[in-house]
């Protein structure tokens, strides 16, 4: 299955683009998912002032007050993993891709810059310029989705979890990743790291709550 794929993407374009064009095709199909994650999470945001006056009022019983913000969410359609989905649906892609750089298969035949897509980091370092930019360019992807993580989650307002702060550190992982997988799964991951970041900013600005989205039926009865 994997080489009749492989042989599929390698006669579409250069193997390299192959990889950028399939994963934009998947994106576009996951959009829908990630316009719902945005809102989901913008109306979390809207929920900050009640959020905070449920710390106020429960936050010497963490039980009462985790039941309390999980109760206030549900009400709200929301949850405190709203943006989670696309990530989660993509894991199977993600598979997909794997099979693709680790099974022989056409695609592998290709280079990017004249290192073959199917070649590591370690044990290769006569690649090393190679994927170098390619790190770099995931460590720049991955800087500029922590920071606007941080910004988003200071507009909202809204409390934060204990482990914010690792969360934050979590898009750098793509590096790591990088570093141990071809040259083809370093790819898909700067060709969809990048689609994210940018979708995501545009989302923000694009996807409008209904009037009343993140107004808690407690608070319409007040």
């Amino acid at each position: 299955m994997f080489h009749a794929l492989g042989s599929a993407l390698a006669g579409i374009a250069t193997p390299a683009l192959a990889i950028v064009l399939l994963t934009a095709a998947v994106r576009l199909l996951l959009h829908p998912l990630s316009r719902a994650a945005v809102r989901g999470e913008k109306a979390r945001a809207a929920l900050a002032p009640e959020l905070r006056a449920l710390t106020d009022r429960y936050g010497e019983d963490r039980v009462k007050l985790q039941e309390k913000t999980l109760e206030l969410y549900r009400e709200n359609g929301t949850s405190l993993f709203a943006g989670c989905l696309p990530a989660l649906a993509q894991a199977p892609f993600f598979m997909v891709v794997y099979q693709l750089v680790t099974t022989p298969n056409p695609l592998l035949d290709g280079t990017l810059l004249g290192v073959p897509l199917g070649a590591h980091w370690f044990g290769a370092w006569t690649h090393t310029p190679v994927f170098a930019g390619l790190f770099a360019l995931l460590a720049v992807v991955a800087f500029a989705t922590s920071r606007w993580q941080a910004a988003v989650a200071r507009r909202g307002g809204a409390p934060q979890p204990p482990f914010a702060g690792l969360l934050r550190l979590l898009p750098f992982g793509t590096v790591l990743i990088a570093a141990v997988l071809p040259l083809a799964a370093g790819l898909y991951l700067a060709a969809t790291t990048s689609w994210t970041l940018l979708e995501r900013a545009f989302l923000y600005r694009a996807v409008r709550l209904p009037p009343r989205a993140g107004t808690s039926a407690r608070a319409r009865k007040r």
